[in-house]
């Protein structure tokens, strides 16, 4: 199997399909996915780059959008009135917006042109984070991340498709890489900028530089990217027909629960440094910046670990996330300590993300778009999830360490499902 850098080639017909077991016990074929939209000819040279930049222009948005908000969670607690753990569950809200946007948005949108649906859902990624910044109280914020976090997962499905019709099929990888990295970047300078401009201004300001960058986002898109036609054989059933892959439930659970380990400790991480680590709230964004440097490094090696066993890097992934979030209990006072497993831990969501993205694109037969959009619910649900449970433990008076021991079980868990994937497939597969 080959794959990018930073994420699965574009289609299932350039990967090897899993043979799984269908409802009535048999195996069969995951099957041929149908091919992306082509635009009327393959971009090259400058065009191409301002396209594929243009589209990343939008991950870099939700990448600062999404992550910004664990930044700046105390400065949001104090100008709404509530707890951080109280308010930690605004994390959970943007979190279920995606859950909720991604399978249905997908499902309903397949037939529309590519280059307007991911403008549309650009711009409303930026109106949601505009009501974030004009909402006045707890539940009005909750309810705005919810609406903000509605066309994350669509953004990227529609996006990836847009970058593989752009180039000739061999070029599909790099394409979708480079939509792909402005995720990353995002969590290296929108985060850390945005945090900044939050605790300086006021955190509402964070949330209008989003605005911002979705409205650049739209603009650009509409001028650097050719008008592609949508799928007018898609249907509902078809893009829906993935959920009924076992291959593809198992790897949305395991994403589900092992990556909820990686937001338990980072959803705190601001009062973390703050309250264990004992610096002032002025260091947060060096942390931020370590984080989203380890998240660009782990998109890389996520590539690579990919070419060579997605299995044993998906295992090898979690392993590690066990043994560097458990370390946080006794290692949160030491500046370098935490400066260090704050860089592992970005490093390791990145690989956990893009090998399960693998997986998924591997198992989601013809349901092209929402086998992209797919792995960004499962893995903003675990954000919840962490968040949540995180919440949870410091609300018992446990501290802020106490997440992070709550993660280490969320990646032990996910290994588990993980694991028992891996033996039901191979059940079904001698089972033939």
């Amino acid at each position: 199997m080959t794959t990018s850098t930073s994420t699965p080639p574009p289609s299932d017909r350039d990967l090897p399909h899993d043979r799984e077991g269908a409802a009535d016990g048999t195996v069969v074929d995951a099957g041929p996915a149908t091919a992306a939209p082509a635009a009327d000819a393959p971009l090259s040279g400058g065009r191409l780059a301002l396209a594929i930049v243009a589209l990343a222009m939008g991950g870099f948005a939700i990448g600062t959008t999404e992550f910004v908000t664990m930044g700046l969670l105390p400065d949001i607690a104090r100008g709404i009135d509530e707890s951080i753990p109280t308010t930690g569950h605004i994390i959970t809200s943007y979190a279920l917006g995606v859950v909720v946007g991604a399978p249905l948005i997908v499902a309903l949108g397949a037939r529309l042109p590519r280059r307007e649906l991911a403008v549309g859902l650009v711009l409303a990624l930026g109106l949601g984070s505009a009501f974030t910044a004009l909402a006045s109280g707890y539940l009005p914020v909750l309810l705005a991340r919810f609406v903000a976090g509605l066309p994350h997962g669509a953004y990227f499905g529609v996006a990836s498709l847009i970058a593989a019709s752009l180039v000739r099929p061999d070029q599909q990888g790099r394409a979708i890489s480079g939509v792909m990295v402005g995720l990353s970047v995002g969590t290296v300078a929108g985060v850390p900028a945005s945090t900044w401009l939050g605790q300086e201004v006021g955190w509402r300001s964070a949330y209008w530089f989003v605005l911002a960058l979705t409205i650049i986002t739209a603009v650009l898109v509409l001028l650097a990217v050719p008008h592609t036609p949508g799928d007018r054989t898609a249907t509902v059933r078809r893009e829906l027909s993935a959920l009924r892959r076992p291959a593809v439930l198992y790897a949305v659970a395991t994403g589900m629960v092992g990556f909820g380990g990686i937001f338990a400790m980072y959803s705190y991480v601001a009062p973390l440094i703050t309250d264990e680590t004992g610096l002032a709230k002025s260091a947060v964004p060096a942390f931020l910046l370590a984080f989203g440097v380890g998240s660009v490094l782990g998109s890389w090696l996520a590539g690579v670990l990919a070419d060579w066993n997605v299995e044993r890097s998906v295992v090898g992934a979690f392993v590690v996330s066990v043994v560097v979030l458990a370390l946080v209990v006794p290692l949160a006072g030491s500046v370098v300590a935490m400066v260090a497993i704050v860089f592992v831990v970005g490093l390791l969501g990145s690989v956990l993300a893009i090998n399960l993205q693998v997986r998924l694109m591997q198992s989601a037969g013809d349901a092209q778009m929402l086998g992209a959009a797919l792995n960004h619910s499962a893995l903003n649900i675990a954000n919840g999830l962490g968040a949540f449970l995180g919440g949870l433990v410091i609300d018992a008076g446990h501290g802020y360490r106490a997440p992070s021991l709550v993660g280490a079980g969320l990646a032990a868990g996910g290994l588990l499902i993980f694991c028992w994937s891996l033996v039901a497939r191979r059940r079904a597969t001698t089972a033939v």
